[in-house]
């Protein structure tokens, strides 16, 4: 590989070598702001998408579901793809997805159209993020320098969950729900041309590697299946046919899955990994976090427009408090992260963000106005900010450069999967008591399913500081030496 095409190695922070990746590192974070931007955006506009294109209000969750349950799918083979095709080369690609897709989605003409570019958002989305962080996480070297590179990373993605919902809110009053989608055609097509530019060239690659087929074909079928039930359950029932039917196949396939990889000579989710506590504890906490903080958004939107009756705007601007919060957040942890260790900081993180949960809950009440949630924002997104930024330093630290890909596709499986299954759990308890009620009473009930919801996922940021404990005290392990695709193993 000449020198000119190699990439900017650990360490390098003076001359333009370090202004190139000063301007690598802001095209990542735009990229994660764009995949953040479209897990919410599209909230807001749901019933004017259902009003235009003739879908019912239940049908209409379609547009959210598609987006995850691909996503979810596909995050696995996305890091591991980044790994064997190249970090660029897949940024690339994915963003050109999420361009075209959004076209599509913007002039969709029914229901069956817009679902179908949500999905293909899903899958674009599950290759953008672990090459994302794959390409922080062998660029910047393990410690200080990553450590800010990926708060600058997750304050832009941290932040463009609740954005998302702003930007989701004034587009579609003022420019309707195709809006939403067209917003990303040029934001994500010049990012991929920029990257060409701006982001250096994949190395070469030296002895070539087998794509696990079977591997990627069980898994994706298997993830895909479990994320859907786990979607649609509360929708067409628990002991719906199709529910139960999605959760038998996805149990035999992630089984065939499990044994493939046991058996195959270059597995597309090698076991070994696993040994990497930080690895197993990052990802524990990647679940923990999305099924707790990851879901307040959504029980935040329905107390805003179902029970306040906030316009598609009102909801937007009411979360750009909880947006500079959580931004604070996320350059917070990386401060902590550097001066007193990862672990301290998690743990610092899930306690306020803990305390600041349980404050929020008294915001929940139908008759409360929005001064009441405010204390509770604030406190709460600070402390998933120090989270969002701590978790993934930990799910990075100690893997091989060559495996990021796979390890952080590990890791974002478990972030997609714990949103499915918090929002399944907590919207099955939020609605307990909303059965047969209408008008004032549903909103008494819907608020009070809430309140009870938003207190148990404090509880969840409990268990998510317990889990911490199982990190190593300021230590981090040394990454196993694994074949190389032309790259040197980062080493400690």
């Amino acid at each position: 590989m000449s020198a000119s095409s190699a990439p900017a190695g650990p360490g390098t922070s003076s001359g333009s070598a370090g202004r190139h990746l000063g301007w690598t590192l802001a095209l990542l974070a735009l990229a994660q702001s764009i995949y953040a931007l479209d897990l919410n955006i599209v909230f807001v506009a749901l019933p004017e998408i259902g009003s235009d294109l003739g879908f019912p209000g239940q049908t209409q969750q379609l547009v959210v579901s598609a987006y995850v349950v691909f996503a979810g799918g596909f995050l696995l083979v996305g890091g591991r793809a980044a790994d064997l095709l190249g970090r660029r080369r897949t940024f690339v690609v994915a963003l050109s997805g999420y361009a075209v897709s959004s076209l599509a989605g913007g002039l969709a003409p029914n229901a069956g159209t817009i679902i179908a570019a949500r999905a293909v958002q899903g899958v674009a989305g599950a290759l953008l993020l672990p090459a994302t962080l794959a390409l922080i996480n062998t660029l910047f070297e393990e410690g200080p320098k990553r450590n800010r590179a990926l708060a600058v990373w997750g304050g832009a993605g941290a932040s463009g969950l609740t954005i998302g919902a702003l930007l989701g809110g004034v587009l579609t009053e003022n420019f309707g729900w195709p809006a939403v989608f067209f917003v990303n055609v040029p934001l994500a097509g010049l990012v991929a041309v920029a990257a060409l530019f701006v982001i250096p060239r994949d190395p070469a690659r030296g002895a070539r590697r087998r794509f696990d087929f079977p591997g990627a074909l069980s898994v994706t079928a298997g993830s895909t299946l479990l994320v859907a039930a786990l979607v649609e359950g509360p929708e067409l029932g628990w002991g719906s046919p199709v529910v139960v039917g999605a959760f038998v196949l996805a149990v035999l396939l992630l089984a065939l899955f499990a044994v493939v990889e046991a058996r195959t000579a270059d597995p597309l989710m090698p076991f070994r990994l696993f040994r990497n506590r930080s690895l197993t504890v990052g990802m524990s906490i990647t679940f923990i976090y999305m099924a707790t903080f990851g879901v307040l958004p959504y029980f935040l939107t329905v107390l805003m427009q179902s029970v306040h009756g906030y316009s598609a705007l009102e909801t937007g601007l009411a979360f750009l408090i909880p947006s500079i919060a959580i931004a604070a957040g996320t350059q917070g942890g990386e401060r902590l992260a550097t001066r007193i260790g990862n672990r301290r900081t998690l743990l610092i993180g899930f306690v306020i963000g803990a305390l600041g949960t349980a404050a929020l809950a008294a915001g929940f009440d139908a008759d409360a106005g929005y001064a009441l949630l405010v204390p509770g924002l604030v406190v709460s997104g600070v402390g998933q900010g120090i989270v969002w930024t701590a978790m993934w330093i930990a799910a990075a630290t100690g893997t091989a450069a060559a495996e990021q890909g796979v390890a952080n596709g590990i890791a974002s499986t478990t972030l997609n999967l714990g949103n499915a299954i918090g929002l399944a759990v907590f919207t099955a308890i939020a609605d307990l008591g909303t059965g047969g009620k209408s008008g004032a009473a549903l909103r008494d009930a819907t608020a009070d399913g809430e309140f009870l919801v938003v207190l148990l996922t404090a509880v969840g940021m409990i268990v998510g500081l317990l889990v911490t404990l199982a990190l190593r005290r300021n230590s981090a392990p040394t990454p196993v030496a694994v074949p190389q695709d032309g790259e040197a193993i980062a080493a400690r």
